[in-house]
């Protein structure tokens, strides 16, 4: 029995240290392609800014001989983004913020950048990411490749389209009353943060549990209304009556299920299982029985007895040589070599001392 509870002990250890190393190289694994989707999109963007430096530099450069780019095969995608740069990689857990203050639907003002300055609302939170689309703020062409043409059903090669701003260079818009007029007019936070109380929010709800406040003034910043979804059954659901119908009734007679279903989630005997028949235990159990009785019990021969007698012999020595609190007992030789050697550095410190003096 000892043996199947170590066993199913060692195998919850192995299991543990399987989950914990299955945890980390997954977690490795993440920090490396976050790194690597970083680098590729810093690249994307210093390969098109290069691109317009050089062709501008070109452009002043050559004056009239310049080339018209806006002709030829780049004549419809002139001056159009790639798509990529839509979809900015996500920050490593560790540099994400704790508490997003920004959700769909909240106006904002960008106070950094080409439109600096400018307010509307919020159309799409990427948290990951920590970056917003703002309704008609940012706004850039976007090149269209051609498969995505047929399901977009869009004709041209270009389609504009907000481009991500980061959470560092919007603020809250919010109404306010003026305390010496008394009416209600925009005022642009500068700093908010994020406490409680902690909210329970509906299921369909992508609004965090807990409230804004306007930072020195403690105001709270409301979240925006959400529209809650309209639920239709369809030919396939379930009715609710249907599903309310009480189908099994428990009792302390017999057990939910039956106790051949553990069999199918796990091997009879195998060592990762907690929970065994009572037959495999009780052989299991005459089994250490044996064992124990075949390690107390010797075979009565001339062999056994002569090494019985010399592991007494051994035993009885080695308790000789300590006393009866358990100290060890020096030998004659080692007392008198001790001695000596006291003796020889006394003498050796007199010595000294004579000749200091």
């Amino acid at each position: 029995m000892q043996r199947v509870i170590q066993r199913t002990a060692t195998a919850r250890r192995q299991a543990l240290k399987k989950s914990q190393k299955a945890h980390e190289r997954q977690e490795l694994l993440e920090r490396v392609s976050i790194r690597r989707a970083r680098k590729d999109f810093g690249n994307a963007l210093s390969s098109q800014f290069q691109a317009a430096r050089k062709n501008r530099w070109e452009d002043w450069e050559k004056g009239p001989l310049a080339p018209m780019r806006d002709s030829g095969l780049q004549r419809t995608t002139y001056g159009g983004q790639e798509a990529s740069i839509l979809h900015p990689p996500r920050l490593p857990k560790q540099e994400q913020r704790r508490h997003v203050l920004f959700a769909e639907g909240d106006r904002v003002c960008v106070v950094r950048g080409r439109d600096e300055g400018k307010i509307n609302v919020i159309q799409q939170v990427n948290r990951d990411s920590e970056t917003v689309l703002i309704k008609e703020i940012n706004m850039a062409d976007v090149i269209i490749p051609e498969w995505a043409k047929d399901r977009m059903g869009h004709a041209g090669d270009t389609q504009p389209q907000p481009f991500p701003v980061s959470f560092d260079d919007i603020r809250h818009v919010i109404p306010l009353e003026d305390t010496k007029t008394g009416k209600l007019q925009n005022v642009v936070v500068q700093h908010a943060y994020a406490a409680g109380p902690y909210h329970d929010r509906g299921e369909h709800s992508k609004l965090p549990k807990y409230t804004r406040y306007v930072s020195g003034l403690d105001i709270e910043i409301p979240w925006p209304l959400e529209d809650e979804p309209v639920i239709t059954d369809g030919d396939m659901d379930t009715t609710r009556m249907a599903v309310e119908v009480s189908t099994f009734t428990p009792t302390l007679e017999q057990p939910p299920m039956p106790s051949t279903v553990i069999d199918e989630l796990r091997n009879k005997y195998s060592r990762f299982r907690t929970r065994h028949d009572p037959e495999y235990l009780r052989e299991k159990m005459r089994e250490d029985y044996r064992k124990e009785y075949r390690n107390t019990v010797s075979m009565m021969t001339p062999q056994t007895d002569a090494k019985n007698m010399r592991i007494a012999r051994l035993a009885e020595a080695r308790k000789a040589n300590f006393d009866a609190e358990g100290n060890g007992i020096l030998s004659p030789d080692a007392i008198n070599f001790i001695n000596s050697h006291l003796q020889n550095a006394t003498k050796t410190k007199k010595s000294k001392s004579k000749q200091a003096a």
